[in-house]
């Protein structure tokens, strides 16, 4: 299958190494093309994982978005949230009939732009869909290395509308076979690891993070008190899935710790372990720009307070990290964020949100 992969960070470069080494037809994009180094010339990839070193020799890799999106069947796109309104505009002239978008992960992304793309007057019938995480653990050595710790064993994943889901999951699945259909884009928001995990771990890590240069917020940081706010934000979660309808399971975040026993998390048996025996978190944050902070808070725990608020179920420990976040960095997060009111979506009934989810961007009930 032609895929393009649309970014230039560490879950764009393990899916264009994994998607090549599955015998798919590879074009990798990113904006500046300077940082792709000799990667640009030789197209050559070096990945490291369980298996040992090896090459992989991408199909294409050029920042000429319009040679490699026009052909492709699927598109990737595991860029940070705060990128997909931009991407969204820039894909809007070349997108074809039939192509399939893909977020891993989305934070409700595939509503977002597949509104840029109505607006940008983008005639083009193409579907989204949306997971909770990336395939893969991932981090990039240099600028032609990737090493991948670990592999997701199941991608719980939303079709939007998803009245096409199963067309888009006969082309997902044919790249990703671990993809489990779930309802709908906004069952795949909600399935999104990364605002649950991450909020406490960099603001109860606050104080170290800014003494320490480098801070393993999943060796050093990930301690029981912290655990004990990880479970209660994630029960609010639960609690809002359920309020909306969707079924279990709902990849509960102490699963993500297992080691031995209980059900299979997004990246199997004791995922957490595989991250911290990696060292490649053992990173430098600023907890002013960090991902942590503009992503999976801004974005993802904005959109879960604000869906809370919505659906009339209590979470104060959301609503509680998004405020402390917002001190922290000195911005109303609450107010700039990825929330039902800055995305106008706040004034639908359930009813209509699902009705809208089903059949696309005007549709009410």
């Amino acid at each position: 299958m032609e895929i393009a992969i649309i970014g230039g960070g560490n879950g764009a470069y393990a899916a264009a190494a994994d998607l090549t080494e599955k015998g798919h037809n590879v074009r990798l994009w990113r904006r500046n093309v300077e940082a792709f180094g000799s990667l640009l010339n030789t197209r050559t990839m070096k990945v490291k994982d369980i298996d040992g070193v090896r090459e992989v020799r991408l199909s294409v890799v050029s920042s000429d978005l319009q040679a490699v999106v026009t052909g492709a069947r699927l598109l990737v796109i595991p860029l940070p949230a705060t990128a997909q309104a931009s991407i969204a505009k820039e894909l809007s002239p070349y997108l074809q009939n039939g192509q399939v978008i893909y977020l891993p992960p989305g934070t409700f992304g595939s509503y977002l732009m597949s509104n840029v793309l109505h607006e940008a007057g983008c005639t083009a019938e193409v579907t989204f869909a949306e997971t909770g995480t990336l395939p893969y653990l991932a981090r990039k050595h240099g600028a032609d290395t990737v090493s991948i710790s670990g592999r997701a064993t199941r991608l719980p994943t939303g079709v939007f509308p998803s009245s096409r889901s199963a067309y888009a999951f006969s082309v997902l699945q044919e790249a990703f076979p671990v993809i489990e259909p779930i309802r709908d884009v906004l069952d795949g928001a909600l399935m999104n690891a990364g605002p649950i995990i991450h909020p406490p771990l960099i603001l109860m890590n606050a104080g170290a993070i800014e003494h320490f240069n480098r801070w393993d917020i999943h060796g050093e940081g990930t301690q029981p008190a912290i655990r004990r706010v990880h479970n209660a934000l994630d029960g609010e979660r639960i609690a809002v899935r359920e309020k909306l309808g969707y079924r279990a399971p709902h990849f509960p975040l102490a699963d993500h710790y297992n080691t031995t026993e209980g059900d299979e998390w997004m990246y199997g048996l004791a995922a957490h372990q595989k991250l911290v025996d990696s060292a490649d978190w053992h990173e430098s944050l600023d907890l002013y720009t960090h991902r942590y902070m503009r992503e999976d808070i801004a974005c993802g725990l904005a959109l879960l307070v604000s869906l809370a608020e919505w659906a009339d179920v209590k979470a104060p420990i959301a609503s509680g990290l998004l405020a402390v976040a917002s001190a922290v960095i000195s911005e109303d997060l609450r107010l700039i964020g990825r929330t039902l009111e800055n995305m106008k979506l706040r004034h639908l009934s359930i009813k209509e949100m699902k009705v809208m989810l089903e059949h696309g961007i005007g549709v009410t009930a």
